[in-house]
């Protein structure tokens, strides 16, 4: 493809974060097909995380907003003990359970935009990564996290990432009892979440935002200031690596979700080209989308436009729990 670059709102001259596609072509961005086992592996993966105790451990740190917040500690399948935040809701029992990933590069804290008053929510902090858990159990990013072990389905990083989102839903159940959860997700959350939630039915819905790991025959083609370029670069000097990613395809795994998902993907996104966002959205049974002028960068009507989303996450959890519990109606 004919690299083209512009200047606009979104700074100076950049590469064109639209990639050559307008909204009709990103509907049209077909999922990538499952490669044979990809099911098997998947679900044989999480009956072996339900087997893990995550005996979760509890630091108390004070009230924030409507939630009393907590560091948790808890055990994942390879015997590591990550960390992250827990918090239940003040005065009221909970809900429902949110499971909220992050960005690449982990969190410093929780983030309250997208949480419900009443739910109970744990901010998991992915291996790796984030102001807990760098260097435990895989690099930084900085040195090297999204290649981590690529070449091996077994042992590559992404899945293992996602594997650890089921441990931290199991955590937050320990803590809080048997509720139906709900997964939040941001760019490499929403690209580890959809790794994660087709095979674990304790989850009745969930938010996908600007998701990466989407479409690898069109990602590892388009040059990006993501974690991607890495593994673009790495696979074109070790192509035998392209097959393990053929397990860690986001838009694979969303062809088989059943509950309900919202996806926010961007027409503009210089770290993870919009193909990849919308092949993950184009691959769902049951798909709230909103299309987003851009993602990861900033623009004119940026806050308006994250306060909208917020929101909808927020009415798009309950509704998913509503109709998972007593079968209503989701509104449209």
């Amino acid at each position: 493809m004919r690299e083209v670059r512009h200047r606009d709102w979104f700074g100076d001259e950049v590469r064109d974060g639209t990639y050559g596609y307008d909204l009709e072509g990103l509907l049209a961005v077909e999922p990538v097909v499952p490669p044979a086992g990809f099911e098997e592996l998947w679900r044989g993966w999480y009956a072996a995380a339900c087997e893990v105790s995550p005996d979760p451990v509890l630091t108390p740190i004070g009230r924030q907003g409507a939630h009393e917040v907590f560091v948790v500690e808890h055990t994942v399948a390879d015997g590591l003990r990550l960390r992250g935040w827990l918090a239940m809701p003040v005065g009221a029992p909970a809900r429902f359970g949110m499971v909220h990933g992050h960005g690449y590069g982990g969190r410093d804290a929780p983030d309250w935009s997208r949480v419900p008053d009443d739910a109970a929510v744990i901010f998991p902090i992915a291996r790796g990564q984030g102001v807990f858990n760098a260097g435990l159990g895989a690099p930084t990013p900085e040195d090297g996290h999204v290649l981590f072990g690529i070449d091996s389905v077994e042992r590559y990083a992404l899945g293992r990432c996602a594997v650890d989102l089921w441990h931290a839903a199991s955590a937050l159940l320990d803590v809080v009892g048997p509720l139906p959860l709900y997964l939040v997700g941001e760019s490499f959350g929403g690209g580890i979440g959809a790794l994660a939630l087709p095979w674990d039915d304790r989850f009745v819905g969930a938010t996908l935002v600007v998701p990466s790991f989407g479409q690898y025959d069109l990602r590892l083609r388009l040059p990006c200031e993501g974690s991607g370029e890495r593994v673009r670069h790495h696979v074109a000097e070790h192509p035998e690596a392209r097959e393990v990613l053929r397990f860690f395809d986001a838009s694979t795994a969303a062809g088989f979700v059943h509950v309900p998902v919202r996806v926010e993907a961007a027409l503009w996104d210089g770290h993870v080209p919009p193909p990849g966002q919308f092949a993950v959205a184009n691959a769902l049974e049951d798909l709230e989308l909103s299309v987003l002028p851009a993602g990861h960068t900033e623009y004119p009507g940026l806050e308006a436009v994250l306060e909208e989303s917020y929101a909808a996450t927020r009415a798009h959890a309950v509704r998913s729990v509503a109709l998972a519990v007593d079968g209503s109606t989701i509104e449209r």
